[in-house]
């Protein structure tokens, strides 16, 4: 379909909380999801990051995720259900401020609940890397950025400058 414009640190919108994809929703969908994955393929390509995005990422003010590793993944109304007590310190990033890192804590392990496009409920158990990314992506649906989840004032360091970030460590 279409990339859209990324939304960008400072802008109000990315502060809200999305509405859920009702059933009668899913019809219109296709369009948006097509967007999702053009954006996030352009944007790795530009950036060589990049493995989901969240709809209201690109202005979409629905409960939807797009995640693209080794093949597409459509989540809707995504729901955390599940946390790892274990937390683990990660330098996040995020395609509404790309060139920033963020040091942040998540929990290690988590399960998601979500529909899929043909409204069936499916649930991931997700480890490390992916488990944070999902976390990351659910908080964008309720409005919130890794910015608000930094571990304390020194935790940003810009992308150019990530020789010099020391590494992650378990907490």
């Amino acid at each position: 379909m279409a990339v859209r414009k990324v939304l960008l640190l400072g802008n109000p919108a990315l502060h809200e909380v999305c509405a859920p994809v009702e059933h009668d929703d899913v019809g219109e969908l296709c369009g948006i999801v097509a967007d999702l994955h053009d954006t996030l393929m352009d944007f790795r390509a530009a950036y060589g990051a990049g493995r989901a995005i969240a709809a209201p990422q690109i202005g979409v003010m629905k409960r939807i995720v797009y995640m693209h590793i080794d093949k597409p993944v459509v989540l809707l109304n995504p729901v955390i259900d599940q946390k790892s007590r274990e937390m683990i310190a990660v330098w996040d990033d995020c395609m509404c401020f790309p060139d920033l890192l963020v040091e942040v804590l998540r929990h290690r392990s988590c399960r998601i609940t979500y529909r899929t496009m043909e409204w069936q409920t499916e649930q991931l158990t997700l480890e490390a890397d992916l488990s944070e990314l999902l976390q990351h992506e659910c908080d964008h649906l309720d409005g919130v950025l890794a910015v608000s989840r930094a571990i304390d004032g020194r935790s940003f360091a810009l992308r150019s400058q990530r020789a010099f970030v020391i590494p992650s460590t378990q907490v």
